[in-house]
């Protein structure tokens, strides 16, 4: 029942915002499950920090109030749907300009909603050692749809995009939806995303053979089709999607893989020579083939 009564309060503190606005809910308003005891959020990135496109990143951590910021697509370009955006960052940090808000725009821009999750940072451990970004995950999708009408989103076509940490975190949510701590009671509305887009990620396979998946990684046929991307030369290694796609393979679900030679790892959305910091057509053409989006007719709550 938890989650309910999140929900009830998120709903009561956005009721002022208008559809066309950016609007930041806190994913926990009455404090997450774990207590945090770091220092104070702030953006630790250094000016030694090398430059993404010729330009500075931010790095947000100690982030101990996570918040779900969403950018709804202009009113005329609005498809209904809406994707998730967890940015990526070593569970230390958040990447949160260069694989969020840059991500946010882009996916307005094929009138696509974006619900950008700024979640707990930093973790020793992850999923399923530490459930706490799984359990932040969760809360972020079920938000976004207990909004879906206000928000002008489809229930029925809300996915996940991540980036590196983030789409290992993108990953777990899609195969480990209905988590839940012993004793926890039934959380609504449904976390399991319709669609995922999983860019460079990491600690999707076992080191160092690398030839597995690794624990708590977990797809099934009930994970949702999936779009993969990665580079050769990544140093987090390109094993990580060619293992998952395998076993989305095996498991009959319907997944989309693109391995480019060169791109190494974080260049989010920003465009250089390289190819495949191209990417965000090859998944808007995705998007279209797999009917996430599609038409040129706007969507409208209750159609």
């Amino acid at each position: 029942m938890r989650t309910l009564l999140v929900l009830a309060a998120a709903l009561v503190a956005s009721a002022p915002f208008a559809v066309a606005q950016k609007v930041t809910l806190p994913l926990w308003p009455h404090g997450a499950p774990e207590p945090y005891t770091g220092g104070p959020e702030h953006d630790a990135t250094k000016p030694t920090d090398a430059l993404i496109a010729g330009r500075r990143l931010e790095h947000l951590t100690n982030v101990s109030r996570p918040t779900l910021a969403f950018y709804p697509a202009e009113a005329a370009k609005n498809t209904g749907a809406a994707v998730v955006v967890f940015p990526g960052g070593g569970y230390q940090i958040l990447a949160y300009d260069l694989e969020g808000t840059e991500v946010c725009t882009w996916l307005n821009s094929i009138g696509v909603n974006c619900a950008l999750v700024k979640y707990r940072v930093p973790f020793e451990t992850r999923f399923p050692e530490n459930t706490a970004d799984l359990e932040d995950a969760q809360q972020a999708m079920r938000i976004t749809r207990a909004h879906a009408a206000e928000w002008g989103v489809d229930p029925h076509r809300v996915g996940v995009l991540g980036f590196s940490a983030g789409a290992h975190l993108a990953v777990v949510l899609c195969n480990h939806p209905d988590f839940k701590r012993p004793g926890e009671g039934e959380n609504e509305p449904d976390a399991r995303p319709d669609f995922a887009l999983i860019l460079y990620p990491g600690y999707l396979t076992l080191e160092p053979a690398l030839d597995k998946l690794a624990p708590g990684i977990d797809p099934g046929p009930k994970t949702p089709p999936t779009f993969l991307l990665q580079a050769e030369d990544d140093p987090v290694h390109e094993e990580n999607v060619l293992v998952y796609f395998q076993e989305l393979k095996e498991n009959k679900v319907p997944a989309e893989l693109h391995i480019f030679a060169q791109g190494g790892h974080g260049y989010g959305l920003r465009p250089t020579a390289l190819p495949i910091t191209h990417w965000p057509a090859l998944a808007e053409t995705w998007l279209h083939t797999t009917h996430v989006i599609g038409g040129a007719v706007p969507y409208h709550a209750g159609q």
